[in-house]
Protein backbone atom coordinates (compact mmCIF):
# COMPACT_ATOMS: atom_id res chain seq x y z
CA UNK A 1 0.00 0.00 0.00
CA UNK A 2 2.83 2.38 0.83
CA UNK A 3 4.48 1.65 -2.52
CA UNK A 4 1.26 2.38 -4.36
CA UNK A 5 0.77 5.61 -2.41
CA UNK A 6 4.39 6.63 -3.04
CA UNK A 7 3.97 5.97 -6.77
CA UNK A 8 0.78 8.03 -6.79
CA UNK A 9 2.55 10.92 -5.10
CA UNK A 10 5.40 10.78 -7.61
CA UNK A 11 2.89 10.71 -10.45
CA UNK A 12 1.06 13.73 -9.01
CA UNK A 13 4.28 15.69 -8.62
CA UNK A 14 5.38 14.87 -12.16
CA UNK A 15 2.05 16.05 -13.55
CA UNK A 16 2.18 19.29 -11.58
CA UNK A 17 5.76 19.97 -12.67
CA UNK A 18 5.36 18.77 -16.26
CA UNK A 19 7.05 20.90 -18.90
CA UNK A 20 6.04 20.79 -22.53
CA UNK A 21 7.23 22.02 -25.92
CA UNK A 22 5.16 24.55 -27.85
CA UNK A 23 5.86 24.90 -31.57
CA UNK A 24 4.30 27.88 -33.39
CA UNK A 25 4.42 27.63 -37.17
CA UNK A 26 3.56 30.51 -39.51
CA UNK A 27 2.64 29.14 -42.93
CA UNK A 28 1.60 32.39 -44.60
CA UNK A 29 2.54 36.05 -44.14
CA UNK A 30 0.47 38.64 -46.00
CA UNK A 31 3.22 41.22 -46.56
CA UNK A 32 6.81 41.94 -45.51
CA UNK A 33 7.52 38.23 -45.38
CA UNK A 34 11.27 38.88 -45.50
CA UNK A 35 11.23 40.80 -42.19
CA UNK A 36 12.13 39.19 -38.87
CA UNK A 37 9.07 37.99 -36.99
CA UNK A 38 8.81 37.54 -33.22
CA UNK A 39 6.16 36.08 -30.95
CA UNK A 40 5.14 38.09 -27.89
CA UNK A 41 2.93 36.63 -25.20
CA UNK A 42 2.36 36.10 -21.53
CA UNK A 43 5.17 33.53 -21.61
CA UNK A 44 7.75 36.32 -22.19
CA UNK A 45 5.95 39.28 -20.59
CA UNK A 46 4.78 40.49 -24.00
CA UNK A 47 8.26 41.51 -25.11
CA UNK A 48 7.75 42.36 -28.83
CA UNK A 49 11.41 41.88 -29.77
CA UNK A 50 12.69 39.02 -27.67
CA UNK A 51 15.49 37.34 -29.60
CA UNK A 52 14.75 34.06 -27.83
CA UNK A 53 11.30 34.13 -29.43
CA UNK A 54 12.33 35.05 -32.96
CA UNK A 55 10.91 32.82 -35.68
CA UNK A 56 13.36 30.92 -37.88
CA UNK A 57 12.97 29.95 -41.54
CA UNK A 58 11.82 26.38 -42.14
CA UNK A 59 11.52 25.94 -45.89
CA UNK A 60 9.71 28.14 -48.40
CA UNK A 61 7.32 30.63 -46.78
CA UNK A 62 7.34 28.79 -43.47
CA UNK A 63 8.67 30.26 -40.23
CA UNK A 64 8.54 28.72 -36.78
CA UNK A 65 9.66 29.08 -33.19
CA UNK A 66 10.05 26.24 -30.71
CA UNK A 67 9.39 27.19 -27.09
CA UNK A 68 10.64 24.60 -24.62
CA UNK A 69 9.92 23.98 -20.94
CA UNK A 70 6.41 25.45 -21.06
CA UNK A 71 4.27 24.76 -18.01
CA UNK A 72 0.75 23.48 -18.52
CA UNK A 73 -1.80 26.27 -18.78
CA UNK A 74 -3.45 28.85 -21.01
CA UNK A 75 -1.31 31.21 -23.06
CA UNK A 76 -2.04 34.32 -25.11
CA UNK A 77 0.23 35.67 -27.85
CA UNK A 78 0.57 37.72 -31.02
CA UNK A 79 3.17 38.03 -33.74
CA UNK A 80 5.14 41.25 -34.25
CA UNK A 81 7.96 42.53 -36.40
CA UNK A 82 9.83 43.87 -33.38
CA UNK A 83 7.39 46.38 -31.87
CA UNK A 84 3.69 46.73 -31.17
CA UNK A 85 3.23 49.36 -33.87
CA UNK A 86 4.19 46.50 -36.19
CA UNK A 87 1.88 43.92 -34.66
CA UNK A 88 -0.24 41.53 -36.70
CA UNK A 89 -3.82 42.50 -37.56
CA UNK A 90 -6.76 41.37 -39.69
CA UNK A 91 -6.67 41.57 -43.48
CA UNK A 92 -8.67 44.83 -43.36
CA UNK A 93 -6.34 46.45 -40.80
CA UNK A 94 -8.58 45.97 -37.79
CA UNK A 95 -7.12 44.83 -34.48
CA UNK A 96 -7.43 41.16 -33.63
CA UNK A 97 -7.86 39.49 -30.27
CA UNK A 98 -4.91 37.76 -28.66
CA UNK A 99 -4.29 34.29 -30.03
CA UNK A 100 -5.03 31.69 -27.34
CA UNK A 101 -3.67 28.22 -26.83
CA UNK A 102 -4.01 25.67 -24.03
CA UNK A 103 -0.92 23.61 -23.30
CA UNK A 104 -1.51 20.21 -21.74
CA UNK A 105 1.03 18.27 -23.83
CA UNK A 106 3.65 18.88 -26.50
CA UNK A 107 1.77 20.86 -29.10
CA UNK A 108 2.25 22.41 -32.55
CA UNK A 109 0.01 25.17 -33.87
CA UNK A 110 -0.13 26.54 -37.40
CA UNK A 111 -0.93 30.23 -37.88
CA UNK A 112 -1.45 32.66 -40.75
CA UNK A 113 -0.64 36.36 -40.49
CA UNK A 114 -3.26 38.25 -42.51
CA UNK A 115 -1.78 41.73 -42.16
CA UNK A 116 0.46 44.11 -40.23
CA UNK A 117 -0.79 47.16 -38.39
CA UNK A 118 1.81 49.48 -39.97
CA UNK A 119 0.44 48.61 -43.44
CA UNK A 120 -2.66 50.66 -42.63
CA UNK A 121 -2.85 54.41 -41.91
CA UNK A 122 -3.42 55.01 -38.24
CA UNK A 123 -6.69 56.71 -37.40
CA UNK A 124 -6.11 59.55 -34.93
CA UNK A 125 -7.10 58.47 -31.43
CA UNK A 126 -9.62 60.54 -29.54
CA UNK A 127 -8.61 62.64 -26.53
CA UNK A 128 -10.85 61.11 -23.87
CA UNK A 129 -9.52 62.49 -20.57
CA UNK A 130 -12.22 64.30 -18.60
CA UNK A 131 -11.88 67.98 -17.60
CA UNK A 132 -10.92 66.78 -14.11
CA UNK A 133 -7.65 65.36 -15.46
CA UNK A 134 -4.59 67.58 -15.84
CA UNK A 135 -0.92 67.02 -16.58
CA UNK A 136 1.16 68.29 -13.67
CA UNK A 137 4.47 68.06 -15.51
CA UNK A 138 5.62 66.49 -18.76
CA UNK A 139 9.16 66.03 -17.41
CA UNK A 140 9.07 65.60 -13.63
CA UNK A 141 12.64 64.83 -12.56
CA UNK A 142 13.49 61.51 -10.90
CA UNK A 143 16.80 62.21 -9.12
CA UNK A 144 17.28 58.58 -8.03
CA UNK A 145 17.31 57.45 -11.68
CA UNK A 146 18.38 60.69 -13.38
CA UNK A 147 15.49 60.72 -15.85
CA UNK A 148 12.13 62.44 -16.19
CA UNK A 149 8.50 61.35 -16.35
CA UNK A 150 5.05 62.72 -17.18
CA UNK A 151 2.76 63.02 -14.15
CA UNK A 152 -1.05 63.21 -14.32
CA UNK A 153 -3.58 64.25 -11.68
CA UNK A 154 -7.29 63.54 -11.41
CA UNK A 155 -9.17 65.82 -9.03
CA UNK A 156 -12.69 64.95 -7.87
CA UNK A 157 -15.51 67.18 -9.08
CA UNK A 158 -15.98 68.35 -5.50
CA UNK A 159 -12.39 69.57 -5.17
CA UNK A 160 -12.89 73.14 -6.45
CA UNK A 161 -15.97 73.81 -4.33
CA UNK A 162 -14.75 72.29 -1.06
CA UNK A 163 -11.99 72.85 1.48
CA UNK A 164 -11.56 69.26 2.65
CA UNK A 165 -8.47 67.10 2.28
CA UNK A 166 -8.57 63.98 0.11
CA UNK A 167 -6.93 60.55 0.15
CA UNK A 168 -4.61 59.87 -2.76
CA UNK A 169 -4.35 56.86 -5.04
CA UNK A 170 -1.00 56.61 -6.83
CA UNK A 171 -1.18 54.56 -10.03
CA UNK A 172 1.46 53.21 -12.39
CA UNK A 173 1.31 53.22 -16.22
CA UNK A 174 -0.16 56.73 -16.19
CA UNK A 175 -0.49 56.91 -19.99
CA UNK A 176 -3.06 54.09 -19.83
CA UNK A 177 -5.31 55.47 -17.09
CA UNK A 178 -7.29 58.42 -18.46
CA UNK A 179 -6.73 59.07 -22.14
CA UNK A 180 -7.31 56.82 -25.15
CA UNK A 181 -4.93 59.00 -27.13
CA UNK A 182 -1.91 57.98 -25.04
CA UNK A 183 -2.93 54.38 -24.24
CA UNK A 184 -1.37 51.79 -26.51
CA UNK A 185 -3.92 49.05 -25.80
CA UNK A 186 -6.93 50.93 -24.45
CA UNK A 187 -7.37 53.01 -21.32
CA UNK A 188 -8.59 52.08 -17.85
CA UNK A 189 -11.19 54.88 -17.87
CA UNK A 190 -10.30 55.80 -14.28
CA UNK A 191 -11.66 59.35 -14.59
CA UNK A 192 -15.06 58.38 -16.00
CA UNK A 193 -15.34 55.56 -13.48
CA UNK A 194 -14.62 57.84 -10.52
CA UNK A 195 -16.89 60.61 -11.79
CA UNK A 196 -19.72 58.09 -11.50
CA UNK A 197 -18.64 56.12 -8.44
CA UNK A 198 -17.75 59.07 -6.25
CA UNK A 199 -21.21 60.49 -6.75
CA UNK A 200 -22.79 57.09 -6.08
CA UNK A 201 -20.89 56.11 -2.93
CA UNK A 202 -19.97 59.58 -1.69
CA UNK A 203 -16.26 58.83 -1.34
CA UNK A 204 -13.84 61.11 -3.22
CA UNK A 205 -10.20 60.52 -4.03
CA UNK A 206 -7.32 62.21 -5.86
CA UNK A 207 -5.51 60.02 -8.37
CA UNK A 208 -1.90 60.56 -9.40
CA UNK A 209 -0.85 58.81 -12.61
CA UNK A 210 2.86 58.17 -13.20
CA UNK A 211 3.81 57.31 -16.77
CA UNK A 212 5.88 54.19 -17.19
CA UNK A 213 9.39 54.52 -18.58
CA UNK A 214 8.79 52.72 -21.88
CA UNK A 215 11.81 50.48 -22.36
CA UNK A 216 12.67 51.09 -18.68
CA UNK A 217 9.36 49.69 -17.46
CA UNK A 218 10.70 46.20 -16.82
CA UNK A 219 13.52 47.52 -14.61
CA UNK A 220 11.74 50.44 -12.91
CA UNK A 221 8.92 48.19 -11.76
CA UNK A 222 11.31 45.46 -10.61
CA UNK A 223 13.21 45.91 -7.31
CA UNK A 224 15.46 42.93 -8.03
CA UNK A 225 18.11 42.23 -10.68
CA UNK A 226 16.94 39.96 -13.49
CA UNK A 227 19.06 38.04 -15.98
CA UNK A 228 16.64 38.72 -18.80
CA UNK A 229 15.70 42.36 -18.19
CA UNK A 230 18.67 43.81 -16.32
CA UNK A 231 19.42 45.57 -13.06
CA UNK A 232 16.36 46.23 -10.94
CA UNK A 233 15.46 49.89 -10.32
CA UNK A 234 12.26 49.37 -8.35
CA UNK A 235 13.70 50.50 -5.02
CA UNK A 236 14.84 53.79 -6.55
CA UNK A 237 11.49 54.23 -8.28
CA UNK A 238 9.54 53.77 -5.02
CA UNK A 239 12.01 56.03 -3.19
CA UNK A 240 11.30 58.72 -5.78
CA UNK A 241 7.56 58.56 -5.14
CA UNK A 242 7.97 58.69 -1.36
CA UNK A 243 10.75 61.26 -1.13
CA UNK A 244 10.09 63.50 -4.14
CA UNK A 245 6.70 63.07 -5.80
CA UNK A 246 4.53 62.68 -2.69
CA UNK A 247 5.97 65.78 -0.93
CA UNK A 248 5.34 67.76 -4.12
CA UNK A 249 1.75 66.51 -4.39
CA UNK A 250 1.14 67.26 -0.69
CA UNK A 251 2.41 70.82 -1.21
CA UNK A 252 0.24 71.51 -4.26
CA UNK A 253 -3.05 69.81 -3.36
CA UNK A 254 -5.24 69.31 -0.32
CA UNK A 255 -4.27 65.78 0.60
CA UNK A 256 -4.58 63.58 3.64
CA UNK A 257 -1.02 63.05 4.73
CA UNK A 258 -1.50 59.86 6.72
CA UNK A 259 -0.59 56.35 5.57
CA UNK A 260 -4.01 55.94 3.97
CA UNK A 261 -2.43 56.38 0.57
CA UNK A 262 -2.75 53.49 -1.82
CA UNK A 263 -0.66 52.28 -4.73
CA UNK A 264 -2.17 50.42 -7.69
CA UNK A 265 -1.10 48.92 -10.97
CA UNK A 266 -1.24 45.91 -13.25
CA UNK A 267 1.29 43.24 -14.23
CA UNK A 268 4.72 44.71 -13.38
CA UNK A 269 2.83 47.72 -11.99
CA UNK A 270 0.99 45.41 -9.59
CA UNK A 271 4.27 43.86 -8.52
CA UNK A 272 5.86 47.20 -7.65
CA UNK A 273 2.68 48.34 -5.86
CA UNK A 274 2.96 45.46 -3.42
CA UNK A 275 6.68 46.11 -2.98
CA UNK A 276 5.95 49.77 -2.17
CA UNK A 277 3.73 48.78 0.76
CA UNK A 278 6.34 46.33 2.05
CA UNK A 279 9.05 49.01 1.92
CA UNK A 280 6.94 51.93 3.17
CA UNK A 281 3.94 50.67 5.21
CA UNK A 282 3.90 54.01 7.04
CA UNK A 283 3.32 55.82 3.70
CA UNK A 284 1.19 53.44 1.64
CA UNK A 285 -1.89 52.08 3.36
CA UNK A 286 -2.44 49.35 0.81
CA UNK A 287 -2.17 48.20 -2.77
CA UNK A 288 -4.37 47.32 -5.73
CA UNK A 289 -2.51 44.38 -7.27
CA UNK A 290 -3.92 43.55 -10.71
CA UNK A 291 -2.51 40.53 -12.61
CA UNK A 292 0.88 40.74 -10.84
CA UNK A 293 3.94 39.43 -12.67
CA UNK A 294 5.26 37.56 -9.63
CA UNK A 295 6.94 34.91 -11.79
CA UNK A 296 9.72 37.41 -12.50
CA UNK A 297 10.53 38.06 -8.84
CA UNK A 298 10.62 34.93 -6.62
CA UNK A 299 12.52 37.00 -4.03
CA UNK A 300 9.38 39.06 -3.43
CA UNK A 301 7.70 36.01 -1.85
CA UNK A 302 10.58 35.82 0.62
CA UNK A 303 10.42 39.53 1.43
CA UNK A 304 6.65 39.42 1.80
CA UNK A 305 6.97 36.52 4.23
CA UNK A 306 9.36 38.61 6.35
CA UNK A 307 7.13 41.69 6.13
CA UNK A 308 5.84 42.95 9.46
CA UNK A 309 4.08 46.16 10.40
CA UNK A 310 1.96 47.59 13.17
CA UNK A 311 -0.20 49.26 10.53
CA UNK A 312 -3.18 47.54 8.90
CA UNK A 313 -2.59 47.66 5.15
CA UNK A 314 -5.30 46.76 2.65
CA UNK A 315 -4.53 44.46 -0.28
CA UNK A 316 -6.76 43.87 -3.29
CA UNK A 317 -5.57 40.95 -5.42
CA UNK A 318 -7.00 40.31 -8.88
CA UNK A 319 -6.07 37.75 -11.55
CA UNK A 320 -7.65 36.31 -14.68
CA UNK A 321 -7.96 32.64 -15.48
CA UNK A 322 -6.86 33.18 -19.10
CA UNK A 323 -3.55 34.81 -18.25
CA UNK A 324 -0.20 33.04 -17.87
CA UNK A 325 -0.07 29.46 -16.67
CA UNK A 326 1.04 30.45 -13.15
CA UNK A 327 -0.79 33.78 -12.77
CA UNK A 328 -3.55 32.55 -10.46
CA UNK A 329 -1.36 30.15 -8.48
CA UNK A 330 1.34 32.81 -7.98
CA UNK A 331 -1.23 35.35 -6.86
CA UNK A 332 -2.81 32.87 -4.45
CA UNK A 333 0.62 32.01 -3.07
CA UNK A 334 1.29 35.69 -2.31
CA UNK A 335 -2.21 36.26 -0.94
CA UNK A 336 -1.80 33.25 1.37
CA UNK A 337 1.45 34.75 2.70
CA UNK A 338 -0.29 38.06 3.41
CA UNK A 339 -3.29 36.32 4.92
CA UNK A 340 -1.16 34.85 7.69
CA UNK A 341 -0.01 38.28 8.85
CA UNK A 342 -1.38 39.74 12.07
CA UNK A 343 -2.62 43.01 10.60
CA UNK A 344 -4.17 43.18 7.18
CA UNK A 345 -7.37 43.66 5.22
CA UNK A 346 -7.54 41.68 2.02
CA UNK A 347 -9.74 40.73 -0.87
CA UNK A 348 -8.81 38.40 -3.71
CA UNK A 349 -10.72 38.11 -6.98
CA UNK A 350 -10.26 35.57 -9.76
CA UNK A 351 -12.09 36.10 -13.04
CA UNK A 352 -12.10 32.72 -14.85
CA UNK A 353 -12.46 34.49 -18.22
CA UNK A 354 -10.03 37.34 -17.50
CA UNK A 355 -7.18 38.02 -19.90
CA UNK A 356 -4.02 40.07 -19.42
CA UNK A 357 -5.16 43.40 -20.82
CA UNK A 358 -6.65 46.79 -20.01
CA UNK A 359 -10.19 45.73 -20.90
CA UNK A 360 -10.39 43.37 -17.94
CA UNK A 361 -8.52 45.68 -15.55
CA UNK A 362 -10.94 48.46 -16.49
CA UNK A 363 -13.87 46.18 -15.71
CA UNK A 364 -12.41 45.31 -12.31
CA UNK A 365 -11.43 48.83 -11.26
CA UNK A 366 -14.91 49.91 -9.98
CA UNK A 367 -15.04 46.92 -7.61
CA UNK A 368 -11.54 47.70 -6.38
CA UNK A 369 -12.32 51.36 -5.74
CA UNK A 370 -15.63 50.62 -4.00
CA UNK A 371 -13.93 48.07 -1.74
CA UNK A 372 -11.00 50.39 -1.06
CA UNK A 373 -13.25 53.25 0.03
CA UNK A 374 -15.17 50.87 2.31
CA UNK A 375 -12.06 49.78 4.21
CA UNK A 376 -10.09 53.05 4.31
CA UNK A 377 -10.21 54.95 7.63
Amino acid sequence: MKKILFFFLLLSISVINAQYTLRLVVTNVATKNNDAIYVAGNFNNWNPKDEKYKLKDFGANVKAVVIKDVAAGNYAFKFTRGSFDKVECAADGKDIDDRLIEVTEDISKECKIEGWKDDYPQQPKRYTASPNVKIIDTAFYIPQLQRTRKIWVYLPKSYASSSVNYPVLYMNDGQNLFNEQTAAFGEWGVDECLDTLQKKIGKDCIVIGIDNGGNKRMTEYNPYDNNQFGKGEGKEYVDFIVKNLKPFIDSKFRTKKSAAYTFAGSSMGGLISLYAVIQYPDVFGGAGIFSPAFWIVPQLFVDADKFSTTASPAFYFYAGGNESATMVSDMNKMADIIQHKANYTMRRVINPLGKHNEKYWREEFPSFYTWLMSVMP
